[in-house]
């Protein structure tokens, strides 16, 4: 099996059951042993992306999983957080996605390689959570208008080792229109220097945690209706035009302050485009 390291859901298959009584809550401090439940995964946390925790088996093999619950130590459960750092006072100390922030860090030079997203909202969404990681990082993120024609983009952007390319698609699924050109480009000639991934949701509007918009859940739209102008109607919101659906995003992406106003699919999803270009060419 092949080992995914940003797993959309770590947790998939794991029984939900309440456990009788709450697991304890630990930090997860540097090379403390852990086994991950859900997969049997057993390694030495060796530091943090974001909300996600790296550890590393005996082998030397690292894999990513959330903080919080579904962890064991010495087979009790436990539920790992983040250690306390006497040293982060502020809450200025982190940037959005939760990466430790550097103090007057200037904004690297630009990488050649790129992170494109499919459409503008997607890219205001990375920029509110991301940016300033990708910014120290060198990442220049662009949005598409589509991925329709995304194999003629690829090969006219010409990736090569130090020129990648990440793609952020919205309803990558199996059998759907997206995967479909997703596996096209990977079988094309540059499909060593691109990875297509995606998050499951009909758009990236439901990415942002129900929550975090004080909703149980997101509407479900009949797909006779176009979905964002139905989320407005369900929401008593104005929808005429597009301007309309502009003002909407706003009020959405206003209530994103972090990366825990977001779901756990879609952090895997960026943090792992952000490591496959970032990557030193050889």
């Amino acid at each position: 099996m092949d080992d995914d390291r940003y797993g959309s859901d770590v947790l998939a298959g794991f029984n939900k059951r309440a456990p009788r009584t709450p697991p304890a809550i630990v930090e997860a401090v540097r090379d403390l042993v852990v086994e991950e439940t859900a997969t049997g995964f057993v390694g030495a946390v060796l530091g943090f992306e974001g909300r996600f925790v790296r550890l590393e088996d005996r082998k030397g093999r690292v894999r990513i999983f959330s903080l919080g619950d579904g962890f064991m130590i010495d087979g009790k459960p436990v539920a790992l957080r983040m250690p306390k750092i006497s040293t982060i006072s502020s809450p200025t100390a982190r940037t959005a996605s939760g990466s430790f922030a550097v103090a007057d860090a200037r904004a690297r030079v630009a990488l050649p390689s790129r992170i494109f997203v499919e459409g503008r909202h997607d890219a205001e969404l990375v920029e509110r959570v991301w940016g300033d990681d990708l910014r120290v990082e060198g990442v220049v993120v662009e949005y598409l208008e589509g991925v329709d024609d995304l194999d003629g983009i690829i090969r006219s952007f010409a990736p090569g080792p130090g020129r990648r390319v990440g793609v952020l698609v919205d309803h990558l699924v199996a059998g759907s229109k997206e995967s479909r050109i997703a596996d096209t480009v990977a079988r094309g000639p540059f499909g060593s220097d691109v990875l297509v991934v995606g998050h499951p949701f009909v758009d990236i509007w439901q990415a942002v945690k129900p929550s975090s918009l004080g909703i149980a859940a997101w509407p479900t739209i009949p797909r006779t209706m176009e979905w964002k102008h139905g989320i407005c109607e369900a929401f008593g919101w104005p929808h005429e035009d597009q301007a309309d659906i502009a003002r909407a995003w706003k009020q959405i992406l206003g209530r994103v302050r972090s990366y825990a106003d977001l779901e756990p699919v879609l952090l895997g999803r960026v943090e792992q485009l952000i490591d496959f270009v970032t990557v030193p060419a050889d």
